[in-house]
C-alpha cells in the first residue's frame, strides 16, 4: 500500500517593497482557495532579504491588509531575514561538496565575455570562474553548478514545461556578493522548511521552476506540486508591480475588490454577493474553486485602474 498524502500546505510569499496592490491580492487570494479547497493550512512567508528595495513599514502594512481581506492564515508568519543562517549553511554544503564555486564575475563582465549587446538582455552564465581559484581580494557570489540535462515537471495548469538548465541560465547565483541569500536559494530552503506541498503563484515564475527543482535534487528535498496561474497585467502589458505603477488596494472598499479578484479569477460572484464582506464571498468561493476554471483566463489587464487605487 502506498503512503497516505501529506495533508496540503500552501503559502503566500510577498516581498515587502511596497503595500499590497490588486495584483498581489489576486496571488494570495489563489493561493487561500487553492489551500481551503483542499482543506489544508495556508502560509504566510515574508521575503524580506532584499534591504535595497525594501520600504519601511510595508510588511506589516501588507499583513493588516491581508486581515482586510478575511485572509487568515494558519502559522506565524516566516520572515526570511531571522533565516539568514540556514541559507549559509545550506550554502556551504554546497561548496564543500563541490556543487557550488564563487564567482567574481559582474554583469557587464559576463556580457562583455559573450559578447551580448542588447540593453537589458539576459545574458547567460558562460562558466568564467568554475574552476578558477578564487581571488582572496574580491568579493563574491556563490554559483550552482548546473548540470546538461533538461529539467522538467508537470505544472496543474500550465501542463509540461521542460528546460535544459544549462543552456537557458547557466550557473545561477546562491548568494548576493554581500553575503545576502538569493531568490532561487532562499525559496527553496524555505519551502522545504515550512513542508509546502504545492506552490500556487504567478506565471512570471514559471521559468524559475526548473532551476528550483534542480536545487532541490542538489540538496536533497522534497519537490512540491505546482500550479501557476496567469497574471493581473498593468496597461501596458508588464506584470502589474509597484514597478509599473500599481497603487495600494483601497482597504475600505475591501468587498468590491474581492469581488473583482475572484472575478479575475474565473469565479465571478452572482448579484446577490458582490460587493459581501470578504469572509461570505471567500466561503462561497472556496466551495466553487476549481483550477481548470484558471484554464481559459489569460493574464490581462483588471480592471480600470480607477479601482485598482487606493484613495490619493
Amino acid at each position: 500500500m502506498s503512503a497516505p498524502a501529506a495533508p496540503y500546505r500552501g503559502r503566500f510569499a510577498p516581498s515587502p517593497t511596497g503595500p499590497l496592490h490588486f495584483g498581489s491580492l489576486v496571488a494570495a487570494v489563489a493561493s487561500y482557495l487553492r489551500a481551503r479547497s483542499q482543506h489544508g493550512s495556508w502560509l504566510v512567508r515574508m521575503e524580506d532579504i532584499d534591504p535595497p528595495r525594501q520600504q519601511p513599514g510595508a510588511a506589516d502594512s501588507i499583513l493588516r491588509a491581508l486581515e482586510s481581506f478575511a485572509l487568515e492564515w494558519d502559522e506565524p508568519v516566516l520572515f526570511q531575514s531571522t533565516r539568514l543562517e540556514a541559507y549559509r549553511e545550506h550554502v556551504q554544503s554546497l561548496l564543500e561538496r563541490g556543487m557550488a564555486f564563487p564567482c567574481s564575475c559582474s554583469r557587464s563582465d559576463i556580457k562583455r565575455f559573450i559578447g551580448a549587446s542588447v540593453p537589458g538582455e539576459t545574458a547567460v552564465y558562460p562558466g568564467i570562474c568554475r574552476d578558477r581559484p578564487r581571488r582572496p581580494d574580491a568579493a563574491c557570489a556563490i554559483r550552482l553548478r548546473t548540470a546538461d540535462v533538461e529539467i522538467g515537471f508537470d505544472d496543474l495548469l500550465q501542463g509540461p514545461f521542460r528546460q535544459e538548465l544549462q543552456q537557458a541560465v547557466g550557473d545561477f547565483v546562491l548568494q548576493r556578493k554581500g553575503g545576502l541569500p538569493a531568490y532561487q536559494l532562499a525559496v527553496v530552503v524555505d519551502d522545504a522548511h515550512q513542508r509546502i506541498t504545492e506552490i500556487c503563484r504567478g506565471t512570471d515564475l514559471l521559468d524559475n521552476t526548473p532551476r528550483q527543482i534542480f536545487l532541490q535534487q542538489c540538496l536533497d528535498l522534497p519537490m512540491p506540486g505546482y500550479l501557476h496561474f496567469p497574471l493581473v497585467l498593468a496597461p501596458a502589458g508588464d506584470k502589474l508591480s509597484k514597478r509599473t505603477g500599481a497603487l495600494a488596494v483601497d482597504e475600505t472598499s475591501a468587498g468590491a475588490l474581492m469581488s473583482e479578484a475572484l472575478g479575475f479569477l474565473g469565479l465571478p460572484p452572482d448579484a446577490a454577493l458582490r460587493g459581501a464582506p470578504p469572509d461570505q464571498q471567500l466561503r462561497w468561493a472556496i466551495e466553487h474553486w476549481c483550477p481548470s476554471l484558471l484554464r481559459d483566463q489569460p493574464s490581462r489587464p483588471w480592471p480600470a485602474a480607477g479601482v485598482l487605487a487606493a484613495a490619493q
